[in-house]
Formats: structure tokens, sequence, C-alpha cells
């Protein structure tokens, strides 16, 4: 069974990394960028100056504290421990793998620490503001979908 989710897994990865074109290229790492979301940080600020007004300050040491978590919890709590390879550090498929700049990094991918915190900070904006502005706050599950995506696609 493990034998075969691990197949999956890889031929998941070299389809999804495999579909690449300059273009596409260039938009994954846009979107995967740290700065590429500021727009979007800044409009969720707006929202929540907008909703909590005089709590922002606290709900902004909360956001601090919840990426920091979801940064070191991702890294301790799984790549640390399962220390599993980064499929361009992976020897049976590392010469399958499309390298966008030629940028690797570090030796384990699993989780993405990147997908850990948007999705992180999703959850957290989406239950703060729900109330205030229903469903279209679904929508910013869209910001951790795109940002995991280019991950894999990187």
């Amino acid at each position: 069974m493990l034998d075969a989710l691990k197949q999956f897994d890889r031929e998941l990865f070299l389809l999804i990394n495999g579909c690449h074109s300059d273009i596409f290229d260039n938009i994954m790492l846009f979107a995967s960028g740290k700065f590429s979301w500021v727009p979007l940080y800044a409009f969720l600020l707006y929202l929540m100056i907008r909703t909590f007004q005089k709590r922002v300050p606290y709900i902004i040491v909360a956001v601090i504290i919840l990426i920091t978590l979801s940064d070191q919890g991702s890294v301790i709590l799984f790549k640390n421990s399962f220390q599993r390879l980064r499929p361009c550090h992976d020897e049976s498929i590392k010469q399958l793998v499309h390298l966008v700049n030629g940028n690797c990094g570090g030796q384990f991918g699993f989780i993405s620490s990147h997908a850990a915190n948007t999705m992180a900070l999703s959850v957290f904006v989406f239950m703060l503001l729900k109330n205030n502005f229903g469903n279209i706050m679904s929508l910013i599950f869209l910001f951790p979908i795109i940002v995991s995506y280019s991950r894999v696609y990187l």
C-alpha cells in the first residue's frame, strides 16, 4: 500500500512538474514569491481594520505567532521527522525534474513550509471574517491552493 502511494505521488509530481513552459514558469515563480502577495495582505489588513478597528494590533500579533508556529511546525514536526528528499535531490528521479532557474531548495520538502504558512493564514482570516463577508471569504482559499501548486511545479 505504501509503495503504491509513493508511486502515485511520484507520478503526480512528474505530471505537474512536467507540464511546463516559459510563461507558466514565470507565473509560478510569481505565485511562489514572498512579495507577490503583498496586495492581498494589504487588502486583508484593510478588511481587518474596517471590521475590528482597535483590535487589529492583537490580530497582527496573533498572525505573527501563527505563521511562526506553522513555519517551525512544518520543519520540526514534518521535514526533520520524515526527512523526505525533495524530488530534485532524489537520485531516482532528479534527472526528470524540471528546475525553474536551476533552483532546487533545501534537502527535504515534506511538507512545504510555504504552503503550510499560506493555509494557516487563510484559515485564520477566513475564521475571522466569514461572518462579516460571507461566502466571498471562501475565495481566500485560492491563495494557498495556488501557492501549493506552485511549490510542486517549481
